[in-house]
């Protein structure tokens, strides 16, 4: 018996459903919180969407890469980290040891940290500490741009480098894909070793184009270090949107792990084995403080590990700062339950929009928060790009993380805890200052929004997973 010509309309119909039957199969069993997106694009566009799947389903590095972590860079940490004990007060504990293993950092004493919010005061204190380098400078950044920020940076590592002093920038090619070229250039030419982060190419994809590297460490000489969210770029470089950012400027043992988290992402990407100094010094000041990494390379999601289970550990009061917020059901579960429990939540986000599909997203979610007793408030006039959090007043976190799944998955973030009352409540007292500057959204005005743009919003959330 021979079986009739399988025509092309029947191939292309059979190939459908079989990408759709097995996309029910498999595709839960990849992604906990995107399934449903990528389920209904593979049955709208059953082969688009198998080809998108193939390319970015699965936020997984080339094995190769997560080798060299897991046999270079984690012992590297590790060392740099028993170098590093320091003794910890019984309440922050607990705090302290989840994050060490979600990062593998521990906390350390003995510091001293500033908050910077003012922009050009960043790019200002920085230059000015790159021109009393001596040894080294490392800078790990996600947008480098070669406008006047970019070129005054570069000037004082050029002028660094003809002092004898080691100077290495990590930028991100995807974030920077505007400057990236001129600022390789400048950078190059000014002496200093430059290599871009999780490089990707059409027909040699190392990594995925769409899991970057956004972390902001700046250390100098080994005796401070700069985290936070802020690039090295003009505060305007969007055509009518100003950034107001948040920066630890820290001395002492802190910095060895943020040098530590340098030299691992610079192994990375070059080969070179990772040494760090050997000299850790004390500040002399109080603050006990603690960088958290996270990445696909770790076994959870640190920052949102650790961002889930303080919010159901907070008793009085917890304010969340975040330009972007695409949250998971894990995250908005905790939102409402701390709030149910009659715990202040706070969600700081900014009125100024960047991206307008993400933000039509994270509306979606305004509704289900403030019937939860969630307070949500719109930072006026600039674009508050900075993201921290606070807990009770004893626990600040502030990095590069944003409070999405972007962050959660795909990127390379760091974060730096403060551990001590003094360190929190510098945070804390920042956070009084966005709420004071921020319009407070209430349910019942927020309900009264044309039903055009509800509709609007529910369609950018269901894509959310692939912003």
């Amino acid at each position: 018996m021979t079986l009739p010509p399988l025509d092309l309309a029947t191939a292309y119909s059979a190939a459908n459903w079989t990408i759709r039957i097995g996309a029910i199969v498999v595709v839960p069993f990849k992604r906990r919180f995107t399934a449903a997106a990528w389920l209904l694009l593979l049955f709208f566009l059953p082969i688009p969407g198998l080809i998108l799947f193939v390319l970015i389903g699965q936020p997984k590095f080339p094995k190769a890469r997560v080798d060299r972590f897991r046999q270079t860079v984690r012992p590297f940490f590790d060392s740099v980290g028993g170098s590093l004990a320091s003794h910890v007060p019984a309440d922050r504990s607990p705090i302290a040891e989840v994050a060490e293993r979600l990062g593998f950092f521990p906390a350390v004493g003995g510091n001293s940290i500033d908050l910077i919010s003012d922009y050009d005061a960043v790019i200002q204190r920085l230059i000015a500490d790159i021109d009393t380098a001596n040894v080294r400078v490392f800078l790990l950044v996600y947008i480098f741009a070669d406008d006047d920020v970019g070129r005054r940076v570069t000037a004082a590592l050029g002028r660094a480098v003809k002092r004898g002093v080691d100077c290495r920038v990590l930028v991100d090619p995807v974030g920077s894909s505007h400057w990236i070229r001129g600022t390789e250039r400048c950078l190059r030419d000014a002496g200093v070793k430059f290599r871009a982060t999780l490089p990707w190419h059409w027909l040699r994809r190392r990594t995925r184009r769409d899991m970057r590297n956004h972390r902001k460490l700046f250390v100098i000489d080994s005796r401070i270090g700069y985290s936070g969210s802020q690039n090295i770029v003009c505060k305007d470089f969007r055509r009518g949107v100003v950034n107001r950012e948040l920066v630890a400027r820290c001395t002492g043992p802190i910095v060895a792990e943020m040098e530590a988290q340098f030299l691992g992402d610079w192994f990375l990407e070059t080969g070179e084995a990772p040494s760090t100094s050997k000299a850790v010094a004390r500040a002399g000041g109080g603050s006990l403080l603690q960088l958290l990494p996270s990445g696909a390379e770790y076994p959870l999601a640190g920052f949102e590990t650790l961002l889930v289970w303080q919010l159901h550990q907070a008793r009085k009061r917890a304010v969340i700062v975040t330009p972007y917020f695409i949250p998971d059901e894990d995250v908005l579960d905790a939102m409402r339950t701390t709030a149910a429990r009659g715990v202040e939540v706070h969600l700081v986000l900014s009125e100024v929009v960047d991206q307008s599909v993400v933000n039509l997203a994270q509306r979606s979610y305004y509704d289900g928060l403030l019937s939860a007793g969630v307070q949500i408030h719109l930072f006026r006039d600039l674009l508050l790009h900075a993201k921290n959090v606070g807990i009770d007043g004893k626990l600040g976190i502030l990095g590069s993380s944003n409070v999405d799944l972007r962050s959660f998955q795909l990127n390379e973030e760091v974060s730096l805890l403060l551990l001590d009352d003094r360190s929190a409540q510098l945070l804390a007292e920042v956070q009084r200052g966005y709420l004071e500057e921020s319009d407070e959204l209430h349910l019942e005005q927020w309900r009264k929004r044309r039903r055009p743009v509800m509709v609007l919003e529910n369609l950018a959330r269901l894509i959310s997973p692939l912003l």
